[in-house]
């Protein structure tokens, strides 16, 4: 039976290849057309086939963008953070120049006192050795009270130089103590930044891959199979959560424009290649598809009988009739079938079918979530 079933696909596609070729001799078509047309006559995937053939490279792009979405957002988390601890740290810094200012602004004073000091004692005679004073003085009352000024006056003096010294000999750590945090701050920051970019670039590399099987899938019309990925550690905390974790809303519901037939079905999400798609709740899958309009689709029906469409994928994690829990990846965002940009096009139906939407945005909001 299998063996009838190849021939008649064979005999089929032939049909085809040569109705294209008379075509082309009627009406001359580009050779692009034909290479792309022929390729996907021949090559194009079964339904079966879709869910074994090349899954393992699949599966490996798809985990390799999750991985790298977890860890560049990780590593966004850490840079912020550090961010936050450089500026309390540029604080630090520049509350020690302030002290530093102050510090030097002191030491100049007691630069000027002990300039002063030192130019009145040599005035009253401290620059004198104490045998000459003592033959100069009138009496020895007179030089005894000569000699305590004059000590006094050289301990005021010692001292001033005392502080002087440890003012300068203070101001100097300091000035290396604020020039390490400067330094400090600088290589944190650089290496943050740096290890932000890698990642962010690799990530890029990798979603593109991702939305490069996606395009051959959706061009074939055959879906690839699920995607197994590693489920984020927390468990949702409520029994409704946003279909994407980060987002920013673009298109809404009934918005108008040259890329609808009608008005705007869903809501979009703008959000990069390869983010996590989270089931809104719990319920089952009761589509899963490729091709069309919404591309790469999956559509989830719920306890209290409304439907749920996540559209425009590059890739999905789960398969039709499976169960999903509320937060659930069950696919990742892309770019796929009638879309101008990575986004997520998310549709709220009271049946799976197209043309029973209603505004998401309000239904979200009855069960708790605020977009």
């Amino acid at each position: 039976m299998r063996d009838t079933i190849a021939d008649m696909c064979s005999r089929r596609r032939h049909r085809l290849l040569v109705g294209l070729r008379s075509r082309c001799r009627r009406h001359p078509l580009p050779v692009s057309v034909l290479l792309i047309a022929s390729a996907v006559l021949v090559a194009r995937p079964t339904a079966a086939e879709g869910g074994a053939t090349g899954l393992s490279g699949d599966s490996e792009v798809s985990a390799r963008v999750a991985r790298l979405y977890e860890d560049a957002a990780a590593a966004t988390q850490r840079y912020e953070l550090g961010r936050r601890e450089a500026e309390a740290q540029r604080a630090e810094a520049l509350r020690l120049e302030e002290l530093l200012t102050r510090e030097r602004a002191q030491i100049a004073a007691l630069h000027e006192d002990l300039g002063r000091m030192a130019r009145a004692h040599y005035r009253q005679g401290g620059g004198m050795p104490y045998a000459a004073r003592m033959l100069l003085a009138g009496d020895p009352e007179e030089m005894i009270r000569g000699h305590r000024a004059a000590r006094q006056a050289e301990k005021t003096i010692d001292n001033a130089v005392a502080r002087s010294r440890h003012a300068e000999a203070r101001l100097a750590a300091d000035e290396a103590k604020a020039r390490q945090r400067w330094e400090e701050l600088d290589r944190r920051t650089a290496a943050l930044a740096t290890t932000k970019r890698s990642l962010e670039k690799k990530l890029e590399e990798a979603r593109w891959t991702l939305q490069g099987q996606a395009d051959t899938s959706a061009a074939a019309g055959s879906c690839r199979g699920a995607v197994r990925l590693d489920q984020p550690g927390t468990v949702a905390a409520h029994a409704w959560v946003a279909p994407v974790r980060t987002y920013e809303l673009s298109a809404g519901f009934g918005s108008g424009g040259g890329r609808w037939a009608n008005r705007h079905t869903g809501q979009d999400f703008a959000v990069p290649i390869g983010t996590p798609v989270r089931a809104v709740g719990a319920g089952r899958v009761v589509r899963v598809s490729c091709g069309g309009p919404f591309g790469i689709e999956i559509v989830v029906r719920h306890p209290d009988g409304y439907c749920t469409q996540y559209a425009h994928l590059a890739a999905v994690t789960v398969e039709q009739g499976e169960p999903v829990s509320a937060g659930q990846w069950i696919g990742q965002s892309g770019t796929t079938g009638n879309s101008t940009g990575p986004h997520l096009h998310f549709e709220v139906r009271v049946t799976p079918e197209p043309g029973s939407g209603i505004d998401p945005v309000p239904w979200l909001l009855r069960h708790g979530v605020e977009l």
